[in-house]
């Protein structure tokens, strides 16, 4: 239990900003083992990020309390998610040599496709999210960021890791995950779907499953696998692919 304890703290520590004990650290071997734990994280800051919205739009006009709470969530995980896409944006749009996309990738300065790429996908959430009913925004925040999470971290466990050690960023990566830990994540990234109370809910993830085969067969053809930005970009994908497939499930379905 102690050493589950630690995995988890470990993964809370690698995705988010909250404070966590002193001796959680970023041992290989703890880490590579927490990305079970990524879509818990994903429903921990989809909750932040969901209760902020609600409380805002108490004394708040419902525009500005999403935006609130999109930056509650951007705020909570230090933009972990959003650099990883912006740097994707940069390295894809500016190399054409897996040597070239990975060196880009790994500058910290943001270019003008990593620029455009953040504001657009932004706005996009907040466009999306807007059209949500209150009680339906509330849950739809909180599944986008643990299931989009799950299709991120399914990368660990069927692609291989695209760096070397001199071109890796210092930050480190979960890059092993076994089939009992998959399930697991499964488990988690897909159970807050079922406070929608629809059985056509599950449509939403044949979507999600079409942009996963893309971004990895497309990672693939490039630089030969996925980085910890390739990982942060499905997740900014997906959690916006999934709120566009609910906005249509909802129009078509209610």
């Amino acid at each position: 239990m102690k050493k589950e304890i630690r995995i988890f703290f470990t993964a809370l520590m690698f995705f988010t900003r909250i404070p966590c004990p002193r001796w959680t650290d970023h041992s290989e071997e703890y880490l590579n083992k927490s990305s079970k734990y990524f879509p818990v994280v994903g429903i921990l800051v989809g909750c932040i990020s969901a209760l902020i919205f609600w409380l805002c739009q108490l004394i708040l006009p419902v525009e500005i309390a999403l935006l609130l709470s999109i930056i509650a969530s951007i705020l909570t995980t230090g933009a972990f998610h959003e650099d990883g896409f912006a740097d994707v944006c940069d390295g894809f749009g500016g190399g054409w040599t897996k040597e070239k996309i990975l060196l880009i990738m790994k500058d910290s300065r943001l270019g003008t496709y990593g620029v455009v790429g953040l504001i657009l996908i932004l706005l996009l959430k907040w466009c999306l999210l807007r059209y949500f009913s209150m009680p339906v925004m509330v849950i739809a925040i909180i599944a986008g960021h643990a299931i989009s999470r799950l299709n991120a971290v399914s990368l660990i466990y069927t692609d291989t890791y695209a760096r070397d050690d001199d071109t890796s960023k210092s930050k480190p990566l979960a890059t092993k995950m076994s089939v009992g830990e998959l399930a697991f994540a499964t488990l988690f990234g897909l159970a807050p779907l079922t406070l929608f109370q629809n059985p056509f809910i599950i449509l939403t993830l044949m979507p999600l499953l079409i942009v996963r085969w893309y971004l990895s067969r497309y990672f693939k053809k490039w630089i030969g696998g996925y980085t910890g930005d390739c990982l942060g970009a499905v997740q900014q994908v997906s959690e916006v692919v999934f709120y566009l497939s609910l906005l249509i499930l909802v129009k078509y379905t209610v």
